[in-house]
């Protein structure tokens, strides 16, 4: 390591970098033993709040076990569409185990979306039923194409239901994931019909504090895996608490959350299980075929460390990024 020297990643040189999702996949499901085993070290996110619904958080990991150490320095703003800028950005810093140094900076929006889908992946291959083959997208953003495309290359997925607030963006959404993934897209008029009957079910619209309760009970199958990426705040009370059983990434961030007003409605403490139990066998996994099963993910740095792992080590063997002086 050039100790007077950072590498900077654009956003650019993370996609050009070449780290497909299957690799990002492996890599937190990875991290995720690790969490399990003990072997991260990772406090709750801390914040600022600028907006109303609007946060920018400070997101430290550390990674015992590959010596990976560093942050994301995070913020996500629903009304950004407003300005025509996105809605998520941030940096990622990662830092020299021995001396604390920084070596890199890089673009942090392409990771967290894939990570994310990512995540949404490992949960599904342990607590979706291994025939699974249609998947309801409720959001067709950023967030409804990565995990879609995390859960095509775990399962065999072939029917597809995405609505949208916005009816033009889930048609678009619809066009242009049907070609990538040679999938079928129905677009749905109505957020019932991106839930009844479907095996997984993603829900990627914004987190908000007020929620905007819409999901019902009856509408969410037996057997069916969710994955509410809005802790929950498009979830009607009784689905959540409903569930035979119900994941979280970190037991107690999700609670330190719910001290700031949210996750008002999940099941209480000790009927929320951690994922990194489930991914090394101590919590417990799908059981029956009509269990239906939730996991509602925060978002953790040691995924963004993970992965900035893999897109640092690809971009120096590549060429990428521009030095720059400390």
């Amino acid at each position: 390591m050039d100790q007077n020297r950072i590498l900077y990643l654009a956003a650019k040189d993370v996609e050009r970098a070449g780290v497909d999702m299957k690799r990002i996949i492996d890599a937190i499901e990875t991290v995720y033993r690790y969490k399990g085993q003990g072997d991260v070290e990772m406090p709750s996110k801390i914040g600022v709040h600028t907006r109303p619904n609007a946060l920018i958080h400070a997101m430290p990991a550390y990674i015992r076990a590959t010596g990976t150490v560093g942050m994301k320095w995070v913020s996500a703003y629903p009304e950004n569409f407003r300005f025509n800028v996105p809605q998520i950005s941030g940096l990622i810093v990662l830092n020299d185990e021995q001396t604390g140094l920084p070596y890199c900076i890089m673009d942090g929006r392409w990771i967290t979306a894939k990570r994310t889908g990512a995540k949404t992946a490992v949960a599904a291959g342990f607590l979706a039923r291994k025939s699974a083959v249609s998947v309801g997208i409720l959001g067709c953003g950023v967030q409804g194409r990565s995990n879609l495309e995390a859960l095509c290359e775990r399962f065999a997925i072939k029917d597809v239901h995405a609505y949208d607030v916005d009816n033009e963006v889930a048609k678009r959404y619809a066009d242009e994931m049907s070609a990538q993934f040679e999938v079928e897209v129905t677009v749905a008029d109505v957020p019932a019909d991106a839930v009844r009957q479907m095996d997984i079910v993603v829900t990627a619209v914004p987190i908000t504090k007020e929620p905007s309760l819409v999901i019902e009970n009856e509408w969410l199958e037996p057997g069916a895996f969710a994955a509410p990426l809005e802790f929950g705040s498009y979830w009607k009370p009784e689905v959540l608490k409903s569930a035979d059983l119900f994941v979280t990434d970190d037991v107690e961030q999700m609670f330190y959350y719910q001290s700031m007003g949210y996750f008002r409605n999940i099941p209480t403490r000790g009927q929320v299980h951690d994922l990194a139990d489930v991914v090394i066998n101590k919590a417990p996994r799908r059981s029956s075929e009509n269990q239906r099963i939730i996991a509602m993910n925060l978002g953790l740095a040691i995924d963004d460390m993970a992965v900035a792992s893999l897109i640092h080590k690809a971009a120096e063997d590549k060429g990428l990024g521009v030095w720059l002086d400390m």
